[in-house]
């Protein structure tokens, strides 16, 4: 990534042991105008990566690595520290140390855009970790053991970022933020690396997938294409309609039934039956069992055994393609995404 040069520190002059003073201000010139601030907006519609099956060419792309959490923009100002969701819910009380970082960035206005993440051991985001950190779907606990992977700068210093080029907004988040930092916020670096390589590496060591963008782009609200993801494994929601009973299985969930959506419409795309722990299995049958009707909102087929659920749960399902009749292939269960994460439900072409 092109950067404008930095300019060398200057040494003191003068006797080392003298106090530091700053220059006499001047008199501002009438005749010179002031500059203007941009008033801080109270949200910014997130800029969405459209997934596409392979990475990008050309120059004016750069890549990053694609974190598995919440996304969040992080609101600092004189006011205070305000977190807020996809959504657009305050969740500052849920990530208080991605706040209390925030405080101590030394910005006196900005907003971060970034993913909120847990790090497993080897520092690859885990979603079922950071659910479990927050106590859930529908939990009411902090999540102290977040990470905020920070991705742009969309405000800062009075002025509004987002018509400016993602290379100069970068340039501005790695001085707030250094490369390498290891601390509740950090930089999702970029990486000079030819798409394809990158994407396999990842892959290799278990990533999500890579996320590329545009250099040259604005920010613009919504998946207008001038971010791509690329996934090695596909990972999306899906709307859980009901699950198959079981006296062996975690929670007596033998298998989720799942839908998505094709137009206005929701169609089963068939089950998932690994994935859940004693814990997890527990929480969603809790939540499942609230939702219970007498006749599915889809058509499954024949089904035995089967406890049909209003379809307001998403799950984050992992699946290795669609079979020939549209079911999903090798499904795992990862978690129920949340409400205040503008939960989307896959949708058919």
């Amino acid at each position: 990534m092109t950067k404008p040069p930095r300019k060398p520190s200057q040494p003191l002059l003068g006797n080392v042991d003298a106090p530091i003073r700053s220059r006499p201000r001047r008199r501002r010139d009438p005749a010179q105008p002031n500059l203007p601030l941009d008033p801080m907006p109270a949200r910014i519609e997130p800029c969405l990566a459209l997934l596409k099956p392979k990475p990008p060419k050309g120059a004016q792309w750069s890549f990053e690595v694609k974190w598995d959490g919440y996304r969040i923009a992080v609101h600092i100002a004189p006011s205070g520290v305000h977190i807020l969701t996809r959504g657009g819910h305050d969740w500052t009380h849920r990530f208080p140390a991605i706040a209390a970082e925030a405080a101590q960035l030394g910005a006196a206005t900005a907003i971060l855009d970034g993913e909120a993440v847990v790090l497993d051991d080897q520092g690859r985001s885990d979603f079922g970790k950071l659910q479990q950190s927050l106590g859930g779907r529908g939990g009411k606990l902090n999540s102290g053991a977040s990470v905020l992977m920070a991705f742009d700068l969309l405000y800062f210093d009075g002025h509004d970022l987002t018509k400016t080029e993602l290379s100069t907004r970068r340039h501005l988040l790695e001085g707030l933020i250094a490369p390498g930092r290891e601390s509740s916020i950090r930089l999702s670096e970029d990486v000079d690396a030819d798409g394809e390589q990158l994407l396999r590496v990842a892959c290799e060591h278990g990533l999500e997938g890579i996320i590329a963008k545009d250099r040259n782009s604005p920010y613009r609200s919504g998946r207008g294409g001038d971010w791509l993801k690329i996934k090695c494994i596909q990972s999306d929601g899906f709307a859980i309609i009901g699950y198959e009973n079981s006296t062996a299985a975690f929670g007596g969930i033998g298998r989720l039934l799942l839908a998505a959506r094709k137009g206005d419409e929701l169609v089963y795309v068939g089950g998932v039956g690994t994935g859940f722990n004693e814990r997890s299995a527990a929480e969603l049958r809790e939540q499942m069992d609230k939702l219970i009707i007498p006749q599915p909102a889809v058509n499954t087929g024949r089904k035995r055994n089967a406890v049909f659920i209003e379809p307001k749960l998403v799950a984050e399902i992992e699946y290795r393609g669609s079979t020939n009749d549209g079911k999903l292939r090798h499904a795992s269960y990862k978690g129920l995404r949340e409400k205040q994460d503008n939960a989307a439900v896959y949708e058919i072409a």
